[in-house]
């Protein structure tokens, strides 16, 4: 494959348009400020010092812990990349795992960095350093959304549509795409490591 690295520059442009924005809205905008964009489209600025709606680890180190589990995560998509890229794997493949590893590697940055560099770590950060919580600010605003009882932790109340960022919609569409094409590609998905 002729330039292998340049997977890398495309997964490093998600993550630079990721970061720009994010920095934007947190030297623009006041947490919890809402900006319309188009329609019911908005900039909305909030922290997020878990996961996927908010979801946490719980504890004092209970952050510290997620950081790592994400870094883990990225170091080994990282790598399954670069050999799925060696191997000339299906493109889609290729261009799912860009994504996800894009989308990853932006919110790790907020978690590893942006406790220290813009003083946004959990509460109970015993160090900024690894505690920074997500900045998520893209918001489609469709009113309340009445929840079964079932769901977890929010079931049987009204929240609102989730909050997320480009690194978000980047490992989101990356995963879908697996899922759409793992038919083509459940034979490549297989390496050996060592």
């Amino acid at each position: 494959m002729k330039r292998p690295h340049m997977f890398y520059v495309y997964a490093l442009c998600i993550v630079l348009l990721d970061q720009l924005l994010k920095l934007f809205v947190y030297f623009n905008l006041h947490q919890g400020q809402e900006v319309e964009l188009i329609g019911n489209f908005k900039l909305h600025y909030t922290l997020n010092p878990g996961m996927a709606f908010g979801f946490e680890f719980g504890a004092t180190y209970g952050k510290f812990l997620l950081t790592f589990f994400r870094l883990a995560i990225i170091l080994g998509v990282g790598i399954y990349l670069y050999k799925l890229i060696q191997r000339n794997a299906h493109k889609g493949l290729i261009w799912s795992l860009i994504l996800i590893f894009a989308g990853g590697l932006g919110n790790l940055i907020d978690s590893v960095f942006y406790g220290a560099f813009l003083n946004v770590a959990t509460y109970d950060a015993v160090t900024p350093w690894f505690h920074g919580q997500v900045i998520d600010m893209l918001f489609i605003d469709v009113g309340p959304i009445a929840l079964p009882s079932w769901v977890p932790k929010f079931g049987g109340h009204n929240v609102s549509a989730p909050i997320f960022n480009i690194a978000d919609i980047s490992a989101f569409a990356g995963i879908v795409m697996v899922i759409i094409l793992h038919r083509r590609i459940k034979d490549q998905t297989k390496l050996e490591f060592f």
